[in-house]
């Protein structure tokens, strides 16, 4: 079992190295081997998650006596995946930035048409804000009226069970009663 364990752990630290160091390189690449590279580590990180799962596995099989050792390795490697995460997260910001800035040009400086652009885009998505609002407002009505409707439909249907059930005890006391008065008519006659 642990030589299962530290084949994972050898296959792991190989994979967090390649991580590393593509991370690093994120920022220095030009625009289409970034793509590439950003792709590559995302599939990395997900066989590095594998990994983590199958050396959890593996340490849960472990008898109970030796089993602190390798749970304090988990716990390191957790942390280096968590850290190995963030990176990853601020190299696709400082990449998604660059992009930015290649898409809206490198001065900085922003001309009375951008200004203009912005507000109108602004305009737009308040607009919207306020639409979906208003749905969201006419979805929650709804739902209210619904359930309403579906509280007055089960009130409705107990009352109707209910006069079912006096129907049959009335139709049931009806039929006592008819042979009660035709047991009584028998004995008059006779």
């Amino acid at each position: 079992m642990s030589s299962d364990f530290e084949g994972y752990e050898q296959d792991f630290a190989v994979l967090t190295a390649e991580i590393t160091n593509k991370i690093a390189r994120v920022p220095r690449l030009p625009p289409d081997e970034k793509k590439q590279v950003v792709a590559n580590v995302e599939k990395q990180l997900e066989e590095a998650r594998e990994l983590l799962e199958q050396m959890d596995l593996e340490v849960r099989e472990i008898p109970p006596q030796s089993r602190g050792m390798y749970s304090n390795r988990m716990r390191s490697y957790k942390q280096e995946m968590g850290k190995l995460e963030t990176d990853f997260k601020r190299s696709r910001i400082a990449y998604s930035d660059e992009v930015r800035n290649e898409l809206l040009g490198d001065d900085g400086n922003s001309s009375e048409n951008q200004r203009a652009h912005l507000l109108d885009n602004t305009e737009r998505l308040e607009r919207s804000s306020r639409r979906l609002e208003a749905g969201y407002q006419i979805a929650v009505e709804t739902e209210q009226i619904g359930q309403e409707m579906l509280e007055n439909l089960s009130h409705d249907r107990e009352k109707i069970q209910r006069a079912r059930e006096r129907l049959r005890e009335t139709d049931a006391n009806l039929g006592k009663s008819s042979r009660v008065l035709t047991g009584m008519l028998r004995r008059l006659k006779c």
